[in-house]
């Protein structure tokens, strides 16, 4: 169970980094530090960052479970000679 929730965790954290560098390549090349003291006064509000990758983290989520689901079907299907 640990196992799973660090590797979660990581992918979330990979994620959000992904996420800002992709999003914000130019201010954070141009200006780093003016961008993070911009955060507080973003128009989507202080914890946007956060909220935005857990959007994305929750659609990956319901991909990788449909595949998971998916998989497990086809082996099933496979092994009774379907």
């Amino acid at each position: 169970m640990k196992k799973v929730v660090v590797r979660e965790l990581i992918i979330f954290i990979f994620l959000f980094f992904f996420l800002a560098i992709w999003m914000h390549f130019k201010e954070w090349l141009d200006h780093p530090v003016a961008h993070l003291e911009a955060l507080p006064k973003s128009q989507f509000g202080w914890f946007h960052p956060l909220v935005f990758t857990f959007f994305v983290y929750i659609l990956i989520l319901i991909v990788r479970v449909f595949i998971k689901v998916v998989r497990r079907f086809v082996n099933t299907g496979a092994k009774k000679g379907i």
